[in-house]
């Protein structure tokens, strides 16, 4: 089910042990037409009979707060009665608020610093931005996501070699909202002898994509940093876009490397998923395998268009298990998509593309 059809009111809960920023989000959420602020909280503590109570469809939430902190209140919240949470982070928390992904909470803004104009009109676009999305949010998919076990990637008929050369030589994969948890699921399944290359497009500010990188290296067998200028793309590596640059693929004397290019007034998102994939496509053809995961807006619907036309092959996360079908429903929409698969399928699928004889 959705959070609300985009008709009904959005009913609102506001956890933080900032006055202040309690008074600046019940104000803007006030403003957002369809959506009504039912009650605020100074702390996790504070909140769970509220929630009990008042039954909010959406939660922002602070993480640092006395007695019972965001995180406490978050495993309580999934459990018990699973509501869209907004993570609201201090600057600099950036660590935090990517543990609070991975416990269910959908996304996040970060607070403003100053009380000066120009950093209240941030949180507001922000929080305007991201209510829009979440109309359009399966929550009983992130319930699910945090108690089904992925399907195991198999042990190969034979060990892979380079010598064992697959069909695929780059897994491109684009994700947004909900895309941290399900990107860890996926790439933590990949093996040591991964026969390909992988980059990542995760929309996500500057700053968070480096933890973000840090944090799938610590669960992942695979090898994962934040793509650099001049980058080599090499087989068995992830490389996750920053989060303020494209990632484009470029053939050099020496190989193909990763070209950071500022956003095209094409691009919506920065980085984007559609640049990425379009240089893959252009640069593998049929060696590239496209996987488009959960997120809000038609982002990668044009990059897997592209992989599709190079006679590569594309992957889309399902409707069943994708927190928003979006940009994974637009591609299926466009016929940009060869599959589709529910997430906890989606590892064991990339390795029997990718390792010759496996099916």
């Amino acid at each position: 089910m959705n959070i609300r059809s985009t008709t009904d009111t959005i009913r609102a809960l506001v956890v933080d042990d900032s006055a202040y920023l309690r008074r600046l989000i019940s104000d803007t959420l006030s403003a957002i037409p369809g959506v009504h602020v039912v009650g605020t909280a100074f702390n996790g503590q504070d909140a769970i009979p509220m929630t009990l109570r008042l039954k909010p469809d959406l939660i922002t939430l602070d993480l640092e707060m006395p007695q019972m902190n965001g995180y406490t209140f978050l495993r309580w919240l999934m459990q018990e009665q699973p509501t869209s949470t907004i993570i609201v982070s201090s600057e600099g928390s950036e660590e935090n608020v990517l543990k609070g992904l991975e416990l269910g909470a959908v996304d996040f803004i970060v607070k403003p610093t100053r009380r000066i104009t120009p950093e209240l009109n941030v949180i507001r676009e922000a929080l305007l931005e991201k209510v829009q999305t979440l109309r359009n949010l399966r929550i009983d998919n992130v319930k699910r996501r945090l108690t089904w076990r992925p399907s195991e990637v198999p042990a190969p008929a034979c060990p892979v070699s380079p010598a064992r050369k697959g069909p695929i030589d780059l897994v491109a994969i684009g994700a947004s909202t909900g895309g941290p948890p399900a990107l860890q699921t996926i790439l933590s399944q990949l093996p040591e002898d991964f026969p390909a290359a992988v980059t990542v497009v995760q929309h996500m500010p500057p700053k968070f994509t480096r933890y973000f990188a840090q944090r799938l290296n610590d669960s992942c067998r695979l090898a994962v940093k934040e793509a650099e200028d001049g980058d080599p793309l090499q087989t068995g590596g992830i490389l996750v876009a920053p989060g303020d640059a494209n990632m484009i693929l470029r053939r050099t004397p020496a190989g193909i490397v990763v070209a950071l290019a500022p956003a095209s007034p094409q691009d919506r998102f920065t980085p984007s998923v559609n640049a990425m994939m379009q240089s893959a496509a252009e640069l593998f053809g049929q060696r590239v395998l496209g996987v488009l995961l959960t997120g809000m807006g038609d982002d990668g619907r044009i990059g897997m268009g592209a992989i599709k036309a190079a006679h590569g092959t594309t992957i889309a996360e399902s409707e069943e298990t994708a927190i928003v079908f979006g940009m994974p429903g637009e591609a299926v929409k466009a016929g940009a998509v060869d599959h589709v698969y529910p997430l906890n399928q989606i590892a064991r699928r990339i390795w029997s593309l990718c390792v010759p004889g496996e099916s």
